[in-house]
């Protein structure tokens, strides 16, 4: 089996050629740059959980996932935002193997979930708009197993590197932990391929069909009558934007670490620097920051009660509200063609 890349002094953690991964100023700047998306990512997703929890009229069950999403989000940015924020400052990882390990569970799992809940918000959304299942309410109890479900898938598939399949070793620049997709030991190697299709490659296959199937019907419903002067057509125009929206953060966040994860497996020789191989950790970071803007505040529903909130009760313009309820009255009315 490959030798950990966890040394007993964590400080000592150096790149491939046996240099060290960044200059001091390096890390500072990492630091920074992970401070910038962690601290508007507390502020916002905890903004989202007090609201709901203020406010009855958001404890609806299409906004149970969204809160789930600000649930795992804020996990992630507490857990990994914060100690890469904290470990960049120090040059290395401060909290030794069991700690390693520890944030490597706590941030996957989060991660996993919140990626996982971008996935059942599209087909929440698609069992909405185009009622497969007929006539079926949307009840509380779809909704919570729906996240239970979320949590489950996660927790099953980042449990094994705890028992022997898979690991969770340092990785970039070494100020950070994650599921070891270095390491050439075929069990590890079978880990990571199943954690690639399982987690990343079923949720964006789910988002695609589920929003793909959603705006047909959109279109289909667009070219059969044109409601309140043109209201269904711009309804179809705002969903299709927010799905290429949607759809779009996910890969930016999501397909670098995935990519680059698989390139390593198929080709272990591959010379990646450490400064590299972070990019793709931070981005996939930096999505408890997009999630919260594009799938909350957005919805005009929790912006209602979330920016008076952040804005210490000021009350926000109003100026696009009479279009935005034209719009969301007419895709609401929507049925299948």
């Amino acid at each position: 089996m490959q030798p950990s890349l966890f040394s007993q002094n964590a400080s000592s953690y150096l790149g491939p050629h046996g240099e060290p991964p960044l200059s001091r100023t390096g890390f500072i700047i990492l630091s920074i740059i992970m401070a910038i998306f962690t601290g508007p990512a507390i502020i916002l997703n905890a903004t989202v959980i007090i609201v709901s929890l203020m406010h009855k009229q958001l404890r609806q069950p299409l906004n149970y996932a969204l809160v789930n999403m600000a649930v795992a989000d804020l996990g992630t940015a507490m857990t990994g935002g914060v100690l890469s924020v904290v470990n960049n400052a120090l040059g290395y990882f401060s909290l030794g193997r069991t700690g390693c390990v520890m944030e490597g569970f706590a941030v996957s799992l989060c991660g996993i979930t919140s990626l996982c809940t971008v996935a059942l918000i599209a087909v929440e959304r698609m069992f909405v708009v185009c009622k497969p299942l007929g006539q079926i309410t949307f009840q509380k109890k779809h909704a919570v197993g729906g996240i239970a479900l979320s949590w489950l898938w996660s927790f099953t598939w980042n449990l094994p590197p705890l028992f022997g399949w898979g690991r969770y070793e340092l990785e970039g620049v070494g100020t950070s932990c994650a599921p070891d997709w270095h390491g050439r030991d075929p069990h590890n190697v079978s880990y990571i391929l199943a954690y690639f299709a399982v987690c990343f490659a079923a949720p964006f296959a789910i988002i695609l069909a589920s929003y793909t199937k959603l705006m047909w019907t959109l279109h289909q419903v667009s070219k059969m009558a044109c409601l309140e002067g043109g209201a269904v057509a711009k309804g179809e125009m705002k969903v299709a934007s927010m799905v290429v929206l949607m759809v779009m953060t996910f890969l930016i966040s999501w397909l670098p670490y995935a990519g680059l994860a698989m390139i390593v497996v198929y080709n272990p020789e591959v010379d990646i620097h450490p400064l590299v191989g972070t990019v793709p950790v931070y981005l996939a970071k930096s999505s408890t920051v997009y999630n919260p803007i594009i799938y909350i505040y957005l919805n005009k529903q929790f912006r209602k009660f979330a920016v008076p909130f952040l804005l210490c009760g000021k009350e926000p313009s109003l100026e696009d509200e009479v279009s935005e309820t034209t719009v969301e009255t007419s895709t609401s009315k929507v049925s299948p063609a």
